[in-house]
Order: structure tokens, then C-alpha cells, then sequence
């Protein structure tokens, strides 16, 4: 935590340094000395303090100063700190301003000059001051801070990209938090520039896009070397442990996410069926301990980048990024994962962003306190959130097309569903239209059983079904009717396969229909959705990377 800061300013250099030595010499441990012979410099300094979030619990000031006043610096320093105590240092002749001061500008105290020595005549004051200040100060938040309109999709892209990132940070709905547009003001910015990202150094972005808050935020941008060993695209559970793999048994590897890691996983509230974790723990925690344990091995790590095309040439894999850069390796995993469908109901795509959400329920749950909440979906990744969410929300309604959850959830969360009173699960139940004011969701229409009603709804959170990511994928890559990917023995199965099929081995069992490009995790035809499987199928395909490497 940042230390409070007790500011000193006199342009008597010698006077300056004397009440410098002593205020360091007794409060140093507790609080940062800061001190100018010039009022303009110290004007500044304020507002750059204000813009850092660092706080300023003292003013130790000179009245007779030639750039100006010390009352008058006074009342201009106390606008970006109001509750910081202000003492005055006079001469005598000084005394009925000092008076006057207390009135004009709140002063706390004045000190006249000579305080020797200071054990009697300025440390008593000074505690005094102090004690009384540290009453009622609280620290205040020390990060990243997001300022913008709570039902923006721009503003909801940003906090979703920083919580899945696992940076902490502080959102300020600019129409309800007074703290929002001081800040605002502080950096002059209206709200046309909104969202804005303000950081502890004092630099805000004016709307940014994701691009320039990952570089910002100190993500790679491009890739550092010619050639890698393997590149692995996606950064969910299954792209997670074969980096964890690859970088531990000394392969040259590149991960690459086209948003943060943990894929679906990543955004769950709770995961309590994973191996070795009796207490269960959330998608962010098993993110976080993966992506920090791959980077000790040494692997290197690209977000938010976009694999757009892979080519094969002369049994070298050359792939295209979004920014157009290409990266060369000898193999290649995909672990694009799945995305959730999208919710085919009136209205629903107007609200996106706005009230109505894919996944990601711990970054707007917050804005859903005492609110009327629906979740579509009856898997795990629902229920996770509806439990989640029932410790903000005033009601979690869960909407499935069938009679019930035991088809499609765990049991484990199935009961803890039934035990908790503001959640309440709508069989046989569908949205068919997404209602508001043209800037955020108010309400859904519901059809039951050939009967439509209309509810209040501030928030809907979609979970339905999912379509492999590879959409993308040029390359002629066998898959299945749905889209996944077809890898190993399956292979066989077509009619072509002596055709593209010409090595005299058959295919490892996660390789696709091109020899060196391999397929884990949820993306992969016959995947067993689960996190477990996952983190199983992308240790196991280091092994075959190595097998393959050792036939070239």
C-alpha cells in the first residue's frame, strides 16, 4: 500500500530543508516527505498525486511566498484533497492571516517560525494533526480504475478482457459514482471519450481498443523467434497444459490467445469436480496458477493475437496473425475450444454488451445487486453461474427447454441449486424477445407451454450449446458434421483417407488429417468436455509433438 504523503513547501531553501529533516527524521516509516520551494511545482505535483490515487494527509505550508500566497495555494490544493490537514507556517508579523485563513480555507493550524526545538514546538502538532486525519482515512483504491456507462458494450468489452486477464481493477459507472467524474475532470475527458482506463502511474486511454490496452498493459506483440518447436493455438485449459508440457521438456513454444487464457473454463465462478481441489476453486484461480506455471518453464505467450490462416510448406506449419505478422513452426495444437450459440430471440442482439451477456458472469455480477437476473442454459457453466450470481442478484431465473436440470447438469450443483431460495429454475420455458429502452435490457417475453408473459429482467447471461472454433481454418482439416475436428483413428473412417493419408505410420492419436497438426480439448471431435479431459488431452499431445519432431 501506498504511503500517505505529508507535503511541504517553502521558498526559503534553508527553511525548506530544516522542516524537510525534521519531518522525515519522525514520520518517515509511516508516511512519504515531500517537499518544493516553488507553489506552482507543488500545484502540479497534487494533481499528478490525484491522478496516481496517492493521497495527501498533510500540507505543511509557507503564507509569504513570491509565486503566490500560502492560503491561496491552500485553496487551490484542498478542490483534489479536501480531508487533508492544512497547517500554515508564519512569521509573527503573519499572525491575522493565519487567523483569517482559518475561515477562508478550513486551516487547521498555524505554526510560527522558529519551531526549534521540534520535539516541543512541531511533532505535538504534527501527531495531532495526523491522529485526527488517519480517523477517518481510507486507502484508497490502489489500480487500474474503468470509467464508463455500466450498459456500454465497449465498456463491457474492457472489463472483460481485464478480469479474464486477471487484472484487478475498480469499475466507476460514471452516472452513479461522484468519484467517476472527478476523475474525469482530472484527466479532461468528457463522455464522449468514454470508457476510460485510468492507471496508477497517472496515464488514462481514452476509449481504447483492446489492442492498445494489452500493449499497454505489457502484452507481447509480436512473436521473438524465427522458428518454434510447436505453437499452440488457444490458451484454454487443454492450449494451457501443453504449454505447461512443452516448455517443461524443453521444446521452443508459443501459445497464442486470441482473448486471456482459460477459455470457458476460465470464466467459471466454480469448478468443484477437478482432481485434488476438495473445496472446489473458480476458472480465474486455475488459470492463474497454469499461465504462471507454463511462463516459469519458459514459454512464450502472445494475447490478444488471432491465428487467421494456417499453411503447410515443406513439412514447416506458417501461420498468419490478425495483424498480418506470420510465425513459423515445425507443429502445431489447436485448442480453439468452442464458442456458446447465440441466442436466436427478438431483440437479444440489441442488448449485447448492454444487459445481456455470452458466459462471463463474474465480470458483471457486481451490477446485477438486488437486480431481476436469467440465465439460458441447463449445463454446468449455468448452473456455476446461477450460484454464483444468487449472491448478488435479488432473483436468478434458469430457462430450459426441458422439464428439468437432471438431463444436462452434475447432481452436485443440481442440489446446491435446490438449496438456495432466489434461485428458480423454468422448465418447458423459452426467451422469445428481448425488451428495453434502445440502451439497455428491461425485460423478457417467455413462452410456456404456447403461452407468452412479459418479466422484468436486468440481466440475461446465455449458456446454450456450443459450435467449435474453426471456423478460421482454411486449411482442408477433416471435420465432423459439426464442425470438430476429426483426429487419429477416426480419421480411417473416410472414404479419402488413402488419399491425404501418405505416411507409412497412421496418424497419433490427436493428429488431424495433416501430419504435424494436432487437435485437443473441446475443439477435437469425440472431446469429453471437461476440464480434466481437457488438461489430459494437451499433456498427451506433447508427447506425440515429440515423436513427430523425432521423424524429422
Amino acid at each position: 500500500m501506498k504511503k500517505p504523503i505529508i507535503l511541504a513547501l517553502d521558498d526559503d531553501n534553508q527553511v525548506l530543508k530544516a522542516v524537510t529533516r525534521d519531518l522525515k527524521s519522525q514520520y518517515r516509516k509511516d508516511y512519504k516527505v515531500v517537499s518544493t520551494t516553488s507553489a506552482i511545482e507543488a500545484l502540479e505535483a497534487v494533481v499528478d498525486f490525484k491522478k496516481k490515487s496517492e493521497t495527501i494527509a498533510l500540507f505543511l505550508v509557507d503564507q509569504r511566498m513570491p509565486e503566490m500566497l500560502g492560503v491561496d495555494f491552500l485553496e487551490k490544493a484542498k478542490k483534489h484533497f479536501p480531508d487533508a490537514k492544512k497547517v500554515l507556517l508564519t512569521a509573527y508579523s503573519d499572525t491575522d492571516a493565519a487567523i483569517k485563513a482559518i475561515n477562508d480555507v478550513n486551516l487547521d493550524y498555524y505554526l510560527s517560525k522558529p519551531w526549534d526545538p521540534p520535539e516541543q514546538k512541531l511533532y505535538p502538532v504534527i501527531d495531532d494533526m495526523l491522529d485526527s486525519w488517519q480517523i477517518g482515512y481510507k486507502p484508497a483504491f490502489d489500480g487500474i480504475r474503468v470509467i464508463g456507462f455500466q450498459y456500454s458494450p465497449f465498456s463491457h468489452e474492457i472489463k472483460d478482457f481485464l478480469s479474464s486477464n486477471l487484472f484487478p481493477f475498480q469499475w466507476m459507472d460514471v452516472e452513479r459514482n461522484k468519484q467517476a467524474r472527478e476523475i474525469m475532470d482530472l484527466h479532461e475527458v468528457s463522455e464522449e471519450d468514454l470508457p476510460i482506463v485510468s492507471f496508477q502511474d497517472g496515464e488514462c486511454l481514452k476509449n481504447p481498443s483492446i489492442a492498445e490496452l494489452a500493449i499497454r498493459l505489457g502484452f507481447s506483440a509480436e512473436a521473438e523467434e524465427e522458428l518454434y518447436d510447436v505453437v499452440i493455438i488457444g490458451a484454454g485449459p487443454s492450449g494451457l497444459a501443453s504449454a505447461v508440457y512443452g516448455g517443461s521438456e524443453g521444446l521452443k513454444t508459443l501459445l497464442i490467445e486470441k482473448k486471456a487464457p482459460g477459455g470457458q473454463a476460465g470464466s467459471s465462478s466454480r469448478i468443484e469436480n477437478y482432481l485434488g481441489f476438495p473445496n472446489g476453486l473458480s476458472g480465474q484461480e486455475l488459470t492463474h496458477r497454469a499461465i504462471t506455471q507454463a511462463k516459469r518453464f519458459g514459454i512464450e505467450f502472445l494475447a490478444p493475437k488471432e491465428v487467421v490462416n494456417i499453411e503447410v510448406k515443406d513439412k514447416y506449419k506458417i501461420l498468419t496473425l490478425d495483424d498480418g505478422n506470420k510465425v513459423n513452426t515445425k507443429s502445431v495444437i489447436i485448442s480453439t475450444g468452442v464458442n456458446y450459440r447465440k441466442l436466436q430471440a427478438e431483440g437479444v442482439e440489441n442488448y449485447s454488451g448492454a444487459g445481456v451477456y455470452y458466459g462471463s458472469s463474474m465480470t458483471e455480477a457486481q451490477a446485477c445487486q438486488d437486480k431481476e437476473v436469467y440465465i439460458v442454459g441447463g449445463g454446468n457453466s449455468a448452473g456455476q453461474s446461477a450460484v454464483y450470481l444468487s449472491n448478488y442478484a435479488r432473483n436468478v431465473y434458469i430457462v430450459v427447454r426441458r422439464e428439468d436440470l437432471t438431463s444436462s447438469m452434475s447432481s452436485y450443483l443440481i442440489n446446491q441449486i435446490e438449496a438456495i431460495d432466489n434461485i428458480t429454475v423454468l422448465g418447458e420455458t423459452e426467451v422469445v424477445k428481448a425488451k428495453g429502452d434502445g440502451k439497455y435490457l428491461s425485460g423478457l417475453t417467455l413462452l410456456n407451454n404456447g403461452q407468452e408473459k412479459t418479466v422484468e429482467a436486468n440481466a440475461l447471461f446465455i449458456f446454450i450449446g456450443s459450435r467449435p472454433y474453426t471456423d478460421w481454418i482454411e486449411l482442408n482439416l477433416l471435420k465432423n458434421e459439426k464442425g470438430f475436428i476429426e483426429t487419429g483413428r477416426e480419421l480411417s473412417k473416410y472414404d479419402d483417407y488413402p488419399r491425404f493419408w501418405k505416411l507409412d505410420r497412421e496418424p497419433f492419436l490427436l493428429e488431424t488429417c495433416v501430419p504435424g497438426i494436432f487437435a485437443s480439448g473441446d475443439v477435437r471431435a469425440g472431446a469429453m468436455n471437461r476440464v480434466a479431459s481437457a488438461v489430459g488431452e494437451g499433456s498427451m499431445t506433447i508427447k506425440f509433438i515429440h515423436e513427430y519432431l523425432a521423424e524429422h
